[in-house]
């Protein structure tokens, strides 16, 4: 949008950028995939195509199902998006700032559109900070709002700012998810890790020529890697503040 609110513009484009964006994509030859098409690779049920390439979009912002949808639609561009089902679902409650926010009963518009839908959780708590007992009530209860609005399993998760540990990636495949994505801001590969796949951030300050660059598989590290120090340490922190003042937003 042109206008976001404060506090989620350093994390959107404006709609000209955007289409930019999708167009260099286009041009660039690589193949647009779903995360679903990444699991089946990973489980050796499928091949990927040459030069795959992921779209991915988190939250469910009102813009989702009618401009960003049409734009992805008027290239055949699929994409996957991450709905946090309490700021979708009237009534429910999330640790989202305020925002025009779409609604759980446009889900399945999105798939008809050419997207397909994975989970958020349900508040966007830093999941790693979370008690056992909170955390899958976040893991369990987005996927099963999710089934019952679109009538079909789903696959997929999105830490809520990439924030995620061994536990909260352990308790992700218990909770019947096949892959989940974090942040990293990194470049993916083969050799990546099925529940902390790497993706790279879209900030507001980022050029065509920098979404260029990445599609060329310039610009950024590639994944695997290890959690460096600071990671470590600013989970550590994140943990100590949770225990004081409760599970806080994640963004």
């Amino acid at each position: 949008m042109d206008d976001p609110p404060d506090w989620i513009a350093e994390f959107t484009v404006a709609p000209k950028e955007f289409a930019a964006h999708l167009d260099a994509i286009v041009d660039s030859g690589r193949t647009p995939v779903t995360i679903g098409a990444v699991a089946d690779h990973f489980a050796g049920r499928a091949s990927l195509p040459p030069r795959p390439v992921v779209l991915t979009f988190d939250d469910g912002f009102a813009d989702l199902p009618g401009p960003t949808a049409e734009a992805l639609a008027d290239r055949s561009l699929p994409a996957t998006a991450y709905l946090t089902t309490g700021a979708v679902t009237p009534g429910g409650r999330s640790l989202l700032p305020p925002a025009p926010m779409m609604t759980l009963r446009e889900a399945a518009g999105l798939e008809r559109a050419g997207m397909e839908i994975g989970s958020h959780t349900v508040t966007h708590a830093q999941l790693d900070t979370l008690s056992g007992m909170d955390l899958a009530y976040e893991l369990r209860t987005s996927k099963d709002v999710l089934e019952d609005a679109l009538g079909h399993p789903v696959r997929h998760l999105a830490y809520p700012h990439g924030y995620n540990s061994p536990r909260v990636r352990a308790m992700s495949a218990r909770a019947g998810y096949e892959t989940a994505t974090a942040v990293r801001h990194a470049l993916s590969s083969d050799r990546d890790e099925r529940y902390r796949i790497a993706r790279l951030i879209v900030r507001r300050g980022h050029t065509v020529a920098d979404v260029r660059a990445w599609l060329a598989g310039d610009g950024a590290r590639i994944a695997p890697y290890r959690d460096g120090p600071r990671t470590i340490g600013w989970r550590w922190y994140r943990r100590g503040r949770a225990l004081l003042r409760g599970p806080e937003f994640a963004g």
